[in-house]
């Protein structure tokens, strides 16, 4: 008789934090914020973690929040539970944003805002070049460790277009269903158990 299959275990090797990875969350993780999310690393090290979350858009537009982004429509994502009075940002628009922060591959974070504007105000920035984040998600020192031993969150790496491309509530389980492991079983599973 075969050992029964563990589901929610993590291979170890998915569970090795760095920044330009993505965290996604196990299927019944229960924290508000968190339930069925990816988040990505900006920066990861003996300190803590920080990131943000791609998969909750808010129903709110920037241009209606923030002042100084007349015109543009696009809707604000919550970045995680931290500070979520900030605004906060990843781009691919490299060091043409003064003070930004090289994270992975074409991926940026953060920069000088006024800059950021002014490429708004003269049409120079497209949706897909930048995102905007009310918040942030962060772990102090061992703490995501210590979420990861509890098998709460897959790491991956995924492709830069992918994670400044758009990501609507089904991005999760999209997500999960183009590996090709047993991960990809998660995203079939009911977010109640019981529901099944």
């Amino acid at each position: 008789m075969k050992p029964e299959l563990d589901l929610f275990a993590i291979h170890p090797e998915d569970k090795i934090p760095e920044k330009g990875k993505v965290l996604i969350s196990e299927p019944f993780l229960a924290d508000t914020f968190f339930n069925r999310s990816i988040v990505y690393l900006t920066d990861h090290n003996q300190k803590g973690s920080v990131g943000f979350i791609l998969n909750k858009k808010l129903d709110i537009k920037i241009c209606d929040a923030v002042s100084g982004f007349e015109g543009w429509d696009e809707n604000l994502n919550m970045g995680g539970p931290v500070a979520p009075d900030t605004l906060h940002y990843l781009h691919s628009l490299g060091n043409l944003i003064p003070k930004s922060v090289p994270v992975d591959g074409t991926i940026y974070w953060g920069g000088d805002i006024e800059t950021i504007k002014g490429l708004i105000r003269t049409n120079a920035i497209k949706p897909y070049q930048i995102k905007f984040f009310l918040g942030y998600s962060g772990w102090s020192a061992g703490q995501l460790d210590r979420e990861l031993k509890e098998n709460s969150w897959v790491i991956a790496r995924v492709k830069s277009e992918i994670v400044m491309s758009a990501w609507g509530s089904d991005s999760w389980k999209r997500l999960l269903r183009s590996f090709n492991n047993k991960y990809r079983i998660w995203a079939d599973f009911p977010e109640s158990p019981e529901m099944n």
